[in-house]
């Protein structure tokens, strides 16, 4: 308890200083909503960072909707096709795909519980023709990929995380395309590596660089020609920011503003890659004034803008994307001014 308690007073002092850039986000309600940094993992924990409910085993009651279908960018596996909370979705092998059906079931369905079809939707990476599902032999609807029934694991707890993969010989976590996500699992299918599942998180760049790092849009995006930051007008959102590349700048809602505080950390940073301090003297259409810099709990830098903590997403595919608005209802787009886009609440 006392150690959390210096790690407060310490954020909170370094607020202070930051005083004449932070104004709009002040208030009372955001303070005493703002989580511990301690908790910060248990943000992108059971519930996987998004505020919905973890994804409920065998024996705990109704299988959640997998939302909107994300991918996540595993070191090991590459490409990963995830939930909307980033829980990891599996293929069976002694299912089939042609005609889909399941062998899952009892038991297994415990261990495994299948993903139910309904409200489920797509985003960039993955192919919604690609989408369909299954009447299991209780009658439900099972989501399937590719024509590939699609589970979870009961033992994954916390978004990102593959326990799953390999499993008795036959689990394996899912790629966008509903093949294996392992390189071995490709090559028996026929496949390419990354084939059909390339577009989604750039897994062939540096975890580091973004999307367009070693892509070819990286140089057609005016790299050395744009503002190192800057605003453009989005004819759907209005008018967002954006860095030197072109990407699209992001804000989190269960980041703390007053006192500056980021609930993105561990597996979040695998998709949402925090923006690093720009050159005021290199900015268009943002009053320099509102920009400052926040030490995160690793040491590294990350630029703010009136305190709102900005990233980038990793599934944003080219320059000007805006796949990440509206992601779990957390994450927006962000005005000149530092406030979220295309939200009535913003």
């Amino acid at each position: 308890m006392r150690k959390w308690q210096s790690a407060s007073i310490a954020v909170t002092a370094a607020a202070i200083m930051l005083t004449t850039a932070c104004g709009a986000e002040k208030s009372a309600s955001q303070s005493a909503a703002a989580q511990p940094a301690g908790q910060a993992d248990a943000a992108y924990g059971d519930k996987g960072g998004y505020g919905g409910a973890a994804p409920q085993g065998g024996g705990q009651g109704k299988p959640k909707s997998p939302g909107q279908l994300t991918i996540s960018d595993d070191k090991k596996l590459g490409p990963v096709l995830t939930d909307s909370e980033g829980f990891t979705l599996y293929r069976f092998d002694k299912d089939t795909p042609e005609p889909p059906t399941s062998s899952c079931d009892g038991d297994c369905a415990t261990t495994w519980p299948p993903v139910p079809a309904a409200d489920v939707s797509s985003t960039a990476g993955i192919d919604a023709s690609l989408l369909g599902e299954v009447t299991r032999a209780d009658g439900t609807q099972q989501l399937t990929v590719g024509g590939w029934p699609m589970y979870r694991y009961s033992k994954d707890k916390k978004a990102w995380q593959v326990k799953g993969e390999g499993v008795g010989g036959t689990w394996f976590a899912s790629a966008p395309d509903g093949k294996k996500a392992s390189a071995d699992g490709a090559a028996e299918e026929g496949a390419e590596a990354g084939s059909g599942a390339g577009s989604g998180a750039d897994p062939g760049a540096d975890p580091g660089a973004g999307p367009g790092a070693g892509g070819g849009d990286s140089g057609s995006a005016g790299a050395g020609q744009l503002p190192a930051l800057s605003a453009v007008d989005n004819p759907e959102l209005g008018e967002i920011i954006r860095d030197g590349k072109g990407r699209t700048l992001y804000r989190f809602d269960k980041d703390s503003a007053w006192p500056m505080k980021t609930n993105c950390t561990g597996p979040c940073l695998d998709t949402w890659k925090p923006v690093k301090p720009v050159d005021k003297s290199g900015v268009e259409g943002i009053d320099p004034k509102l920009l400052t810099n926040f030490t995160r709990p690793d040491g590294t830098e990350q630029l703010s803008i009136d305190c709102v903590l900005l990233y980038t997403y990793t599934g944003d595919e080219k320059p000007g994307d805006t796949n990440g608005q509206g992601v779990g209802g957390a994450w927006f787009a962000v005005s000149p001014e530092g406030k979220k886009v295309g939200d009535t609440e913003g």
